[in-house]
């Protein structure tokens, strides 16, 4: 451990109470962390100030854990939120060893690698439009193997996994464009505008990704995404224009609503 660690609880006291005037909900265990990622005193000053103006903490040690894995999150990638720790459970209740699984608004690779993680081996595709993204997923699921592509939703995909991929998991952007002022700063200064805003009433991509998804998925594969309460209604209509048979789940400890629909 490095000599100026050794006076770790001084430190840390010090650091709590910096973070909580800058308003952090979580001082104590970000100050852990904070402390367990510098290196030095300096570099463990400069992590603080960054965290005082509003940097998310995910971006400034680099990685989140998520669903049990540490996942890294480089900056302006999309940070990994608890509640989608329930989406990804939906879908590992639904696939097995051997799965094709296509992760789509991939971000970090976070939902394709903790179900790999969980499952063992599967056959894991990722997506993401933006390349940030992009080259974060590929050195996330290179621990794992699989298969991460640049570009709009399905178009990057090899054409050979039409109509056989067993899961299509997509935590898509779903925040209505005129409600992104209102997201916390952390999330709106500093994550891809991509990754958060979802159109007009927030189901855009939404409606994309489920237009298509019966003609990627496997007889009985299934399509699964999260939404809000107020969008679940009109989440369920898409997928039935597009022929999916849906079902709504809920967690209500995570606060979280998912849509999955399963191609007959």
């Amino acid at each position: 451990m490095n000599a100026w660690k050794d006076n770790n609880e001084t430190i840390q006291e010090s650091i709590i109470i910096k973070l909580q005037a800058a308003g952090c909900v979580f001082a104590e265990e970000e100050a852990r962390l904070l402390i367990s990622a510098a290196q030095t005193q300096s570099e463990l000053a400069a992590m603080i100030d960054q965290r005082i103006v509003g940097l998310p903490l995910e971006h400034i040690i680099g990685w989140v854990e998520f669903c049990g894995v540490r996942i890294e999150v480089d900056p302006g990638v999309f940070v990994p939120r608890r509640r989608t720790e329930f989406l990804v459970s939906e879908a590992i209740f639904l696939a097995q060893t051997g799965s094709i699984v296509v992760d789509l608004c991939c971000g970090s690779g976070a939902l394709g690698v903790a179900i790999a993680s969980t499952l063992g081996q599967i056959e894991l595709h990722a997506v993401d439009i933006d390349p940030v993204a992009v080259e974060c997923a590929r050195r996330n699921i290179a621990n794992i193997g699989g298969y991460v592509y640049h570009g709009d939703l399905y178009d990057p995909l090899p054409d050979t996994l039409r109509g056989h991929i067993d899961i299509l998991i997509a935590n898509v952007p779903y925040v209505p464009t005129d409600r992104i002022n209102l997201l916390p700063s952390e999330a709106r200064l500093y994550e891809a505008s991509v990754a958060l805003d979802g159109g007009e009433d927030g189901l855009e991509v939404l409606s994309r990704v489920a237009a298509d998804a019966a003609n990627w998925l496997a007889i009985g594969g299934h399509l699964l995404v999260e939404i809000s309460e107020q969008q679940a209604n009109k989440a369920v209509d898409h997928f039935a224009q597009s022929g999916l048979i849906s079902q709504v789940v809920r967690n209500d400890e995570l606060d979280a609503i998912v849509i999955i629909g399963t191609r007959a």
